[in-house]
């Protein structure tokens, strides 16, 4: 059987991004792994997403969303009790995002937090069905600031190593996660920066940005990376609109990326970048030399430069047309 579907794992959120005018915000749906999941679909890859909603209306917003795009909903759980996650962001001039913090709850913990290992467990035998389909799973780390999404990830890696699915994990380093967490404010940097460390040793294939390589690992190289890890993943380190360094099947090199005039928001272009490359390695297969690597390297960063070209994450993801017809612009 050809495996041909994708797992993603972790956090469906609201981004609160700050308009233009600084006079208010405006909310768009998001989360890395629920965004990995909804640009695959677009790109007409099978995905299905795991992970905890809140029972109210932005929990609803996302179902919408994701049933829209036919991602599969099946392993979803909904909190009665706590609420989806509402990050607020602010945006520097150049559309460049950072994160200052969460919308209050009226608990102390988000519904993402609470991702359940033993509602997993009932699901086993589906669970099952499903990983022998799957190809991939991608995941981030912001999943281990939580006890309960962490025991979650790891029961779900371990699944998943069974039936030989690949582990790709995009770093992600989110600190204000673990800052407002009731259980990871209280470790410390040197301590979070060892546990995801450890956790990255998990991974077939790394994606992680430039300034992430240097707190890691203290390498911006994607070659000196792999060889610290267990498993010596293929590692791809981005850097903005600057060129991406990787280290992929046993080859090295850099790649130059298009760039626009036109970035109005950067938010969720790493994960349009995600999902692109992970289309291309299933509708193409693993890239064997360094022109198929540049060619899968150069369509996932035109999915990551489409989405910024408009407002949020999952409404400006590309399908294959716009790609497409962009790079044939770029040869033209």
């Amino acid at each position: 059987m050809k495996k041909t579907s994708v797992v993603c794992i972790g956090e469906a959120l609201i981004d609160r991004i700050r308009n233009k005018s600084n006079q208010g915000f405006t909310d768009f749906l998001g989360g890395a792994p629920a965004n990995v999941a909804c640009a695959l679909r677009k790109l007409k890859i099978d995905s299905i997403f795991i992970g905890r909603l809140g029972s109210d209306d932005f929990g609803k917003k996302f179902i919408t969303k994701f049933n829209e795009l036919e991602v599969v909903l099946d392993f979803l759980q909904l909190d009665n009790d706590l609420s989806t996650r509402v990050v607020n962001v602010d945006r520097d001039q150049f559309g460049d995002r950072f994160f200052s913090g969460f919308e209050p709850s009226s608990n102390s913990r988000f519904a993402d937090e609470a991702l359940s290992k033993k509602l997993m467990e009932k699901e086993l035998p589906n669970l099952e069905k499903i990983f022998i389909e799957t190809k991939y799973l991608v995941t981030g780390t912001n999943v281990l600031s939580s006890p309960a999404s962490a025991e979650t990830i790891f029961f779900l890696l371990e699944l998943a190593n069974k039936f030989e699915v690949k582990i790709i994990i995009d770093l992600n380093w989110r600190e204000v996660f673990w800052d407002y967490s009731r259980f990871s404010s209280e470790i410390s940097k040197k301590e979070r920066i060892n546990l995801i460390k450890k956790f990255l040793n998990h991974s077939h294939v790394l994606k992680l940005a430039k300034e992430e390589g240097t707190l890691f690992f203290e390498h911006e190289n994607p070659l000196l990376i792999s060889q610290q890890m267990s498993k010596k993943p293929d590692v791809i380190i981005t850097d903005g609109k600057n060129p991406v360094e990787w280290y992929i099947n046993g080859l090295q090199g850099t790649t130059l990326i298009p760039d626009s005039q036109k970035i109005i928001d950067t938010t969720g272009a790493g994960d349009a970048f995600v999902a692109g490359l992970i289309s291309k390695l299933i509708s193409t297969g693993y890239p064997l030399n360094k022109l198929e690597i540049e060619d899968c390297l150069k369509f996932a960063s035109v999915c990551g430069l489409l989405t910024c070209l408009g407002e949020g994450a999952i409404d400006q993801q590309p399908d294959y047309e716009k790609v497409n017809k962009f790079l044939g612009s770029l040869i033209s």
